[in-house]
């Protein structure tokens, strides 16, 4: 799926995708992305995939508050340069 999504803002794709949490289908034997971060390297944004589900908003819906305590979360496994320079926000 993930060769399918491509930034709201501008339209880049792919985009880099950086696992979180994983999870394994016992049925399926598939790997879920629980949490992570989707990166555009175009436009430097960042979307959190909150509970297997991608938060694509553009940046004037987006919850700041919540993206930057997402960031603060896991800023031990977050990329540096999506800490530190990404777009809309960062820490």
């Amino acid at each position: 799926m993930l060769n399918i999504l491509a930034c709201p803002i501008d339209k880049h794709y792919p985009l880099v995708l950086f696992e979180i949490s994983v999870s394994r289908d016992e049925y399926t034997n598939d790997e879920t992305i629980n949490m992570g971060i989707l990166y555009c390297d175009k436009c430097t944004r960042f979307y959190p995939i909150i509970e297997q589900i991608p938060v694509m908003l553009p940046d004037d819906l987006r919850d700041k508050q919540k993206d930057i305590e997402f960031l603060q979360k896991w800023r031990d496994v977050i990329p540096t340069n999506i800490l530190q320079k990404a777009q809309p926000w960062h820490l």
